[in-house]
């Protein structure tokens, strides 16, 4: 008499085993919609929660299934984030990130996680943002989006050109290579500790723009800085001064240059540089202490 062979696996094995194994390219999909690495983790909690109670019988690719929950949860809370935002306290920045230096090599990664994309991103729709995300950052086929975002192909096919439209118009136009980048990094760096106005004005391009996020919870500028004379003085004359030893970190912020911080050895917030053709076009400087849980440490990211 032949022996039946009894499968015993635990579903709950591979349920954990495939979210583990998708889960940074999750939370990326669910940042890159929010802005907010906060409500990005909330999403993927609650995508864990429809997950574990799917039936994986059903699920013809677990990669797709995974991104259409992980998509629908984040519109949810990206409507509800629309309504919080309109009391915010000043601008608003993206919760800044601590990213790995490989971030950066994905230029198209880096590209689409930069504050600069993200504040662009901000301008779309929900639907509109959630269809550009998946579709030129993760390459998904319209079917696919559809069935995400609960419309007809057709209708993402259209949603996608206006939002690609929408963003090709308003994104950032210039290059720097790596070199370039580290040197103006560098040279932003020491214009800053020193308060040179000179140095500041070589290094700051004439349509640079400083935005400021303290949430009303700390101090900050509550309206845009723009062009080199206005933003090189408030520089110099000491918008980064603060009582207790000042500490300026080089480090990766959402795939780009920039620079942690920190006073008396804390965390005082996160400055996020663009830089285009060796000028500082963009300064992020979020302050905001409930935005600062996610640049103590490197957080993964992936496409």
């Amino acid at each position: 008499m032949s022996e039946r062979t009894v499968d015993t696996a635990d579903p709950m094995d591979s349920a954990t085993e495939a979210f583990v194994a998708h889960r940074n390219l999750l939370f990326t999909v669910a940042y890159e919609m929010l802005g907010s690495a906060t409500d990005a983790e909330d999403v993927l909690q609650e995508t864990w929660l429809r997950w574990v109670g799917v039936d994986r019988a059903t699920v013809r690719e677990e990669r797709a299934y995974l991104v259409r929950i992980v998509t629908r949860q984040a519109l949810d809370r990206l409507r509800a984030l629309g309504r919080r935002k309109e009391f915010y306290v000043g601008p608003w920045l993206p919760e800044p990130l601590l990213t790995a230096p490989d971030v950066a090599e994905d230029v198209e990664l880096a590209d689409s996680v930069s504050m600069a994309m993200l504040l662009v991103l901000e301008t779309l729709q929900p639907t509109e943002r959630a269809v550009f995300v998946l579709r030129e950052v993760f390459d998904l086929d319209y079917e696919e989006i559809a069935e995400a975002v609960g419309k007809s192909p057709s209708a993402v096919r259209q949603l996608a050109y206006r939002a690609r439209s929408h963003v090709a118009a308003r994104q950032p136009r210039g290059s720097a290579t790596p070199a370039e980048t580290r040197a103006a990094l560098l040279a932003f760096q020491r214009a800053v500790e020193t308060g040179e106005l000179q140095s500041l004005l070589d290094i700051l391009a004439p349509d640079v723009v400083a935005l400021n996020d303290g949430g009303g919870v700390r101090h900050a500028l509550l309206r845009p800085v723009v062009g080199v004379g206005n933003v090189a003085r408030l520089l110099a004359v000491g918008w980064w001064r603060r009582d207790g030893e000042r500490v300026l970190e080089p480090v990766y912020v959402n795939g780009a240059p920039g620079l942690l911080v920190r006073i008396d050895g804390e965390i005082d917030g996160v400055v996020a540089v663009q830089i285009e053709n060796g000028r500082v076009t963009g300064l992020y400087h979020v302050r905001n202490p409930e935005k600062l849980s996610h640049v103590e440490r490197e957080t993964p990211m992936t496409r």
